[in-house]
């Protein structure tokens, strides 16, 4: 059977509101490219219809293939399992929720063929709410950081990949990851454009709080070894400024006398630098948990069955 040229990749969780209004337009839209494709939706344990509207959809349109998890691992676990599926020399992530326009699939088709090997996109007039924008600023900031590189807008799924970064990143096998983090540390020429945003017609967001949270941990022990250092500096730096602080308490003691004022001060010191070593020995948990994750070895999904594969 001849390989795709184009790999759209599509996680999907409770999305049968989306799935049929998404269909309509991404279909056009990839064929309008006129290049040979395979759309790979991966069900990511959903509880509503959206499993039963992709089967049909694999009957109805050619080159509609699904992967179906028996349990919910999380949308990079989705995309990851389309990944080792997928066989396009351009592979390209989308969002269910139409967030961001599937019109916008050839002008990352153009950018890759131009020499790109990951074309990100920056969301232009973001259609979120304010807590979700500073979250994915957040986001943003400490992908930069962590992975040197800088672009605007990771949180944007709607990305492209050539098969050689697609190659590398499914050779890691990590339990938990940031994909788009992953692909910058693989690619030697990237590019960022502007796409459009629109509000999410129907369902819900699926990232809480405590997932956002949980994304800024895996990009901090994921990618870089800087907090356990910045954490060690600051304990050289504590040392230090404590033994100054004790030889100036010893020479006041000998000029101004015992006293007792100050003492709920040094009780609001102790208190601050006792937070400050709880949320070190958490950061270092972090990092023992991830490891403790890599050497059980266990399997990062479990897909139940295909579908549209077969032909």
């Amino acid at each position: 059977m001849q390989q795709p040229y184009l790999s759209i990749v599509v996680p999907v969780y409770n999305e049968e509101t989306n799935l049929g209004p998404l269909m309509e337009r991404l279909y056009p839209a990839v064929q309008g490219t006129g290049k040979s494709f395979e759309i790979i939706f991966t069900n990511d344990g959903s509880r509503d219809r959206s499993l039963e509207i992709l089967r049909r959809m694999v009957r109805d349109y050619p080159g509609v293939k699904v992967l179906e998890f028996n349990g919910n691992f999380g949308q990079h676990m989705a995309i990851l399992a389309a990944f080792e599926m997928s066989g396009g020399q351009i592979v390209i992530t989308l969002d269910a929720d139409l967030q961001n326009p599937p019109e916008e699939i050839p002008r990352l088709v153009a950018e890759i063929e131009k020499g790109h090997d990951v074309v990100g996109t920056s969301r232009r007039k973001r259609q979120d709410t304010l807590f979700r924008r500073l979250a994915s600023r957040i986001v943003n900031i400490t992908t930069n950081k962590m992975t040197g590189m800088h672009m605007k807008d990771y949180g944007c799924m709607l990305r492209a990949y050539h098969r050689d970064i697609i190659e590398n990143i499914n050779r890691c096998q990590e339990t938990t990851t940031f994909i788009p983090a992953l692909a910058q540390t693989f690619c030697s020429n990237p590019v960022e454009i502007e796409v459009a945003h629109a509000e999410r017609a129907a369902g819900e967001s699926k990232y809480s709080l405590y997932k956002l949270v949980r994304l800024n941990f895996d990009l901090m022990t994921g990618f870089s070894v800087v907090p356990l250092q910045l954490f060690a500096l600051f304990g050289i730096l504590t040392s230090l400024l404590s033994l100054a602080f004790a030889l100036f308490l010893l020479v006041r003691r000998f000029i101004v006398g015992a006293e007792v004022e100050g003492v709920f001060t040094l009780f609001a010191i102790l208190f601050f630098f006792i937070g400050i070593i709880i949320l070190g020995i958490g950061i270092v948990g972090e990092y023992v948990g991830r490891i403790y994750q890599e050497v059980r070895k266990r399997p990062r999904f479990v897909v139940r069955k295909t579908y549209g594969f077969e032909e």
